[in-house]
């Protein structure tokens, strides 16, 4: 998933190449449109508010761990908190 920045045919062949499928909105001037989700595309928002919130743990945004096995416990654990934080509020 990409925003409109991405909307361009070499990066849709090459995630087409990897197996994958593209669902990045497209310009209004495009010809041909591809099938494109907004359901999907909401869900986007969601991650990437997520990563913005995890990177306000100071030891995940400056990457102090050496090693990428404490990284990623570190960012379980920050996952963790987020989404204890998050379940306290609903």
């Amino acid at each position: 998933m990409g925003d409109k920045a991405y909307d361009a045919d070499w990066i849709v062949e090459l995630i087409e190449q990897q197996g994958g499928r593209a669902n990045i909105p497209f310009y209004a001037n495009r010809k041909p449109r591809r099938p494109f989700s907004a359901k999907l595309y909401k869900k986007r928002n969601l991650i990437e508010r997520f990563f913005n919130k995890l990177k306000h743990f100071r030891r995940i945004a400056t990457r102090y761990e050496k090693t990428a096995r404490n990284f990623l416990a570190l960012a379980a654990i920050a996952a963790t908190r987020l989404w204890i934080k998050f379940e306290s509020t609903t």
